[in-house]
């Protein structure tokens, strides 16, 4: 059951900036509500649950309260307010670079997730913007790896989002990346890699696999320094990770990539060895005004 299937009758508000996440539950066994949560969400001890219950943090479409006794019931929509014990500060700060009443531009710093996931929740994109701003209703039009620094684009109002999802579903946004990356003259630039990425073996990680091509991204080099260079990508495709796996295929891993080839033990995050991946500029035409929009970041990579 999905929760975007159709509207529930409640609608649970932002507490702190914070909006709940939704449940779909199906048919199933599970003897009471508490078991349900317990076994869907392994990695939250059942005692976190049973606490977030007690405090009338989970709560159905109804707006009636889960307790942990609560008999099991498919078929319905639960929602939840996601907490994280302990969340340092990450020590960079996103910059605005536009605003009107339909859209916000941000140049986002490295290591900052842009929507609440695992132990992120305060400490991402969504939320300090959601503070700073005052805009409860504020989504992600597209989003970008935490590693990844640069351009991610805002909505503001409900009536005018989805035709800034058109824009990204019918490919009508150009977007260009800046990566550092060894130089091989070996290479004849600028060239386009044409293949299929799915989920790799690992569930942080994609990879590239034999059959029908889903992924394409356009590279060239700006310019050459010493052992490295830096290289203008285009990614014509969307795929989770694209450009990080693209660039390690051939042979061109990106500088600080603890992804690709060689996955970094998670918890080992090294603020000065961010991955040198920029999402440096996009464009488009306004589907709103009708201007055409172009928007750059004001970072720039170390290295080159």
């Amino acid at each position: 059951m999905s929760c975007l299937s159709a509207s529930s009758p409640f609608k649970p508000a932002a507490r702190g900036a914070v909006g709940p996440s939704c449940v779909g539950l199906p048919a199933g066994p599970w003897p009471t509500m508490l078991a349900f949560f317990a076994q869907r969400f392994p990695a939250i001890p059942q005692d976190v649950w049973q606490q977030r219950m007690a405090q009338g943090l989970v709560i159905d479409e109804l707006g009636v309260a889960v307790t942990p006794q609560r008999p099991y019931q498919g078929h319905i929509r639960v929602y939840y307010y996601r907490a994280v014990a302990t969340e340092p500060r990450i020590p960079f700060d996103e910059e605005v670079l536009f605003q009107d009443e339909h859209l916000v531009v941000v140049d986002k710093p490295h290591f900052l997730p842009v929507v609440p996931s695992g132990n992120y929740l305060q400490e991402t994109l969504l939320l300090r913007l959601k503070q700073k701003l005052g805009l409860a209703a504020l989504t992600p039009i597209h989003r970008i790896d935490r590693d990844t620094a640069g351009l991610v684009l805002f909505s503001v109002r409900p009536d005018s989002r989805a035709r800034y999802h058109a824009l990204f579903s019918q490919r009508q946004v150009k977007k260009n990346y800046e990566a550092i990356a060894p130089w091989r003259d070996d290479l004849a630039l600028p060239l386009t890699r044409e293949s299929r990425i799915v989920e790799a073996h690992h569930f942080m990680l994609q990879h590239e696999v034999s059959g029908p091509v889903n992924a394409i991204t356009r590279v060239a080099v700006l310019e050459v320094q010493g052992a490295l260079a830096r290289y203008a990508l285009t990614p014509v495709t969307g795929k989770r990770h694209q450009l990080r796996v693209h660039m390690a295929a051939l042979g061109l891993p990106i500088v600080g990539d603890g992804l690709y080839p060689t996955l970094t033990p998670e918890g080992q995050i090294d603020y000065r060895n961010p991955l040198q991946l920029l999402a440096k500029s996009i464009s488009f035409v306004d589907p709103v005004s009708g201007e055409q929009r172009y928007f750059e970041s004001r970072r720039r990579l170390n290295g080159v």
